[in-house]
């Protein structure tokens, strides 16, 4: 039996002045992971969330509603119309300043709680699978915390 695990180099995205790799979550309504895939940078976002919805309907998930933010909202609304309900949040038509966006901060949050975690913070992992494992051990300790938390009061 051989395995063989796929490498992602490490590309520049243009948009973001970003070199390496991206991280498209998919979580929950408290934030919770449901799934992540790591891509290389150079993927558009649209691209990336379409594997992430992918991988989601090939593990048999169903969701009840997906939220998406606005510049995911070019390549997936038309996708994913297929299966999932989409709701796109963007912000009030004719508006450049911040307003905030209902739901949002629970994907924001996601990001800054593996932000804690040294080993994700550099993006250094010869493998993509490898990088997804540390997505999960992160997450898991996130929760095992907040479970605990709610087990001593």
């Amino acid at each position: 039996m051989t395995l063989v695990m796929a490498s992602v180099t490490k590309h520049f995205d243009g948009g973001k002045k970003l070199t390496g790799r991206k991280r498209p979550f998919l979580v929950d309504t408290e934030g919770l992971l449901t799934e992540v895939v790591v891509h290389a940078a150079n993927v558009s976002e649209s691209a990336g969330a379409k594997l992430v919805l992918g991988k989601t309907k090939a593990a048999g998930w169903r969701l009840g509603k997906v939220w998406i933010d606005g510049g995911y909202q070019a390549g997936v609304v038309a996708w994913a119309e297929c299966g999932y309900p989409l709701e796109v949040l963007s912000r009030p038509p004719g508006s450049t300043e911040f307003a905030v966006l209902p739901r949002r901060w629970v994907v924001e949050r996601s990001f800054a709680w593996t932000g804690r975690y040294r080993r994700l913070s550099k993006n250094d992992e010869a493998l993509t699978a490898t990088s997804e494992a540390m997505i999960w051990a992160a997450f898991g300790t996130t929760m095992l915390r907040r479970l605990a938390k709610r087990g001593t009061s």
